[in-house]
């Protein structure tokens, strides 16, 4: 199995970037969504991208965002993706990669088979669908540490690029793997001593698992 991507969502701080492009992390995630405790302001984000240039891509996460949202966090961010964390359909996906012209990235929250199954209806409208756990009603959309039934993901084939989330972390993310052989994985929560706090180690640690799983 080749050695999967990996991103460390809800970077707030120089320390967190640096810790990923150190670990060797291909992306970073970079939250535009203001309840969320990773949130970014424009000129937060900025200072971020601009230390990130060249080290490691840049992937904005929004939440059911007007277009006016989207182009200040692409401006702010410098992103080379954009990643849909809401309800969005596949018309407003295909609106938004149209658009703007950058990858989408589509977020699918899991607790079922067919929660899976959707992935389906974003063939064209995204370009990568992300599976995450499904959260509590009228919380936040992700970060929270939950996990799904991965099994759910064995032996996937669907028509998009795909990778997993939701409760990955360190001691964990090699079983994931294991049981899904998913081509990225995606951590937040999982690497922070306290919410929105990245911990260098931690972020270290998840890297290593994923790659000598």
């Amino acid at each position: 199995m080749p050695a999967p991507a990996i991103k460390i969502c809800g970077v707030t701080d120089a320390a967190a970037l640096d810790a990923a492009v150190a670990a060797r992390a291909d992306y970073i995630g970079l939250m535009f969504h203001p309840p969320s405790p990773r949130h970014l302001a424009p000129p937060a984000a900025a200072a971020l991208a601009q230390r990130a240039a060249g080290r490691v891509k840049r992937v904005g996460v929004v939440v059911d965002a007007g277009d006016a949202e989207i182009a200040e966090a692409i401006a702010a961010g410098r992103l080379d993706a954009l990643q849909l964390h809401g309800g969005e359909t596949p018309a407003r996906a295909a609106a938004i990669k149209g658009r703007f012209g950058l990858p989408v990235w589509k977020v699918l929250s899991v607790a079922a088979a067919a929660d899976v199954a959707r992935a389906e209806i974003y063939g064209g409208a995204a370009d990568f669908v992300l599976f995450d756990a499904k959260t509590p009603a009228g919380g936040l959309p992700g970060g929270l540490g939950l996990a799904f039934d991965w099994s759910l993901l064995a032996g996937y084939r669907g028509p998009l690029p795909w990778g997993l989330a939701g409760g990955l972390a360190p001691d964990n993310v090699g079983e994931a793997l294991r049981l899904t052989r998913a081509p990225l994985v995606d951590t937040s929560s999982g690497v922070e001593s306290a919410p929105g706090v990245k911990d260098p180690a931690k972020i270290a640690g998840f890297c290593t698992a994923a790659r000598a799983a």
